[in-house]
């Protein structure tokens, strides 16, 4: 199944760089909190993506189902893609935006899901519940990606420095916001235990805290365009990280 709705008039997401053959690599020395260890074995599945349609606007976000038999593809222009049993609840096709939509997070029984802006701002649907925004604040960089708590109580947002922010029952564990970073960051995922995320970079750099464990990247692969999100499976034994083209990548 897929589904999509539009946002009109909203440009590109300034913090993805490098839009022609990019070819994405890990940053050589990783920072404190990173976890670049020999990978282990992941199950996450292909059920479909954009990579051969023509987008109004790029990938850049995504969320899976809680079967594991699915996910959600995010456009910045608000579209909504279903693949598998992903099921659409909504999107911000007929509000004004200050800013375009960088990220997508599912509720606690995945009966609802967030979109989230590059100034913070919190858009719920189906059965998700507002529990704060960065939309009213100063932000030093852009907010690329959001992550729900295991009760679906809380949220994380992070920016494009890896700077995070922590609402509802959300517990901060870490960030990359006083580290340089060869890329920026463009999207996070939480473990099934709450205690930890995952940061990605556009190179496809995984930086794991707390808890979370690294299952690979697509630091050794040549991309055609830059990695935008990531979503893990429906055990945590795996992730997807996708492109701005609508290309999927699993570990």
């Amino acid at each position: 199944m897929m589904r999509r709705s539009f946002v009109a008039h909203f440009g590109f997401v300034g913090l993805l760089i490098g839009c022609l053959g990019v070819t994405l690599a890990l940053a050589p020395s990783p920072p404190v909190g990173a976890a670049y260890p020999t990978p282990t074995a992941g199950d996450a599945v292909f059920y479909g993506s954009t990579g051969s349609l023509p987008l109004n606007k790029p990938i850049v976000g995504m969320a899976s189902t809680p079967s594991g038999h699915g996910y959600w593809l995010l456009a910045s222009d608000g579209g909504i893609f279903s693949f598998g049993d992903a099921v659409f609840y909504g999107s911000t096709g007929s509000l004004p935006l200050n800013k375009p939509i960088v990220g997508m997070a599912p509720t606690g029984d995945w009966h609802g899901y967030w979109l989230v802006a590059s100034d913070g701002g919190i858009f719920s649907f189906g059965d998700a519940v507002f529990y704060g925004s960065t939309g009213s604040l100063p932000l030093s960089k852009p907010i690329v990606g959001m992550a729900p708590t295991v009760d679906g109580r809380g949220y994380w947002l992070v920016a494009s420095d890896g700077g995070i922010f922590s609402f509802g029952d959300a517990v901060f564990y870490g960030s990359t916001g006083s580290l340089p970073l060869s890329k920026p960051i463009v999207g996070m995922a939480s473990t099934p235990s709450g205690q930890g995320y995952w940061l990605v970079a556009s190179d496809g750099g995984i930086f794991s805290f707390g808890d979370a464990v690294f299952y690979g990247s697509t630091g050794s692969l040549p991309l055609n365009k830059p990695i935008v999100g990531m979503a893990p499976t429906v055990d945590w034994h795996g992730y997807w990280l996708v492109a701005s083209d609508g290309g999927v990548f699993a570990f």
